[in-house]
């Protein structure tokens, strides 16, 4: 099966669909390539692709409104702490449409992960119409080696 390339925010595609995502584009799946780009985060600073690539990172989208989301992030923390200083790499997107509402969400719960805030493009090639939260892996390689829709436990 082809695969094809993303980037961090939007997803460029090389490869024809298979799985339709809304708005016609096919959803991230196991085995596709990341591209990682400069991303502006939510606390002004810039993440840049360099710090991404080689690495693997954990991707996670949420809300701040989301219940599963709030049970599942310090989880998502404690991963960010326990192994960011070993190679990993946890970059979260936020889908609130009222950001500040987000950095008060992370302000509030002493998130220090990487949070970023979800394009429309991000959020239709990711396809998140099966709820939040949804968590992706990347290899080292650059390669989705798995998706998680829902909320995940210890």
């Amino acid at each position: 099966m082809p695969r094809r390339t993303f980037a961090s925010g939007p997803i460029r595609q090389d490869a024809a669909p298979t799985a339709r995502a809304a708005g016609g584009a096919r959803a991230a799946e196991v085995g596709d390539r990341v591209e990682w780009r400069d991303l502006q985060l939510l606390d002004g600073t810039t993440l840049p692709a360099s710090r991404l690539a080689g690495r693997v990172v954990v991707v996670e989208f949420w809300a701040s409104w989301c219940p599963f989301c709030k049970r599942q992030n310090p989880l998502v923390e404690a991963l960010h702490r326990e192994h960011g200083g070993r190679g990993l790499e946890v970059l979260t997107f936020t889908i609130d449409k009222d950001l500040a509402k987000a950095r008060a969400y992370l302000a509030e719960n002493g998130y220090t992960f990487r949070a970023a805030a979800a394009d429309a493009e991000t959020l239709r090639r990711f396809d998140l119409r099966k709820g939040l939260p949804v968590l992706f892996v990347v290899d080292g390689t650059g390669r989705v080696i798995r998706r998680e829709s829902g909320e995940m436990f210890e």
